[in-house]
């Protein structure tokens, strides 16, 4: 297992993302997720570098197990859409990716037990980056 790389969040999505977790209510499953928020670094939406995975952020990633590469946009779960690669914060490759940096690796757990490990190779689109810190 790697040593999970740093993350962070821009305040707006964390906040974001306190609010659905706490509409969600506890779930075994969202325990990742919760366990990254509590451990990432919180910045202001002018201090997101354009190299971080952020809500709404178009991100290409490799599964570096099969090496098999995607590129979907983190969503959150009203704007999922498998048919447009619009993946939930709330599945667990959404929960991997999100506050990750290009060129960062994390070992993720899976419902089934497994663990995949995934690496950002790049970001299409970046709202911060975009100019749309809103969104």
């Amino acid at each position: 297992m790697l040593t999970p790389p740093r993350i962070m969040l821009s305040r707006f999505d964390f906040d974001r993302l306190e609010r659905l977790l706490d509409k969600v209510g506890p779930r075994p499953d969202l325990e990742p997720l919760r366990e990254e928020l509590e451990r990432a670094e919180i910045i202001d939406p002018e201090q997101v570098p354009s190299t971080l995975v952020t809500m709404n952020s178009r991100v290409r990633f490799r599964d570096e197990v099969s090496g098999e590469e995607s590129e979907v946009t983190l969503v959150f779960p009203a704007h999922a859409d498998s048919e447009q690669d619009r993946v939930s914060v709330l599945a667990p490759i959404g929960s991997a990716l999100l506050g990750l940096s290009v060129g960062d690796e994390i070992d993720w757990p899976l419902p089934t037990g497994r663990t995949k490990r995934l690496r950002v190779t790049g970001l299409s689109y970046q709202p911060e980056a975009a100019g749309d810190a809103h969104l």
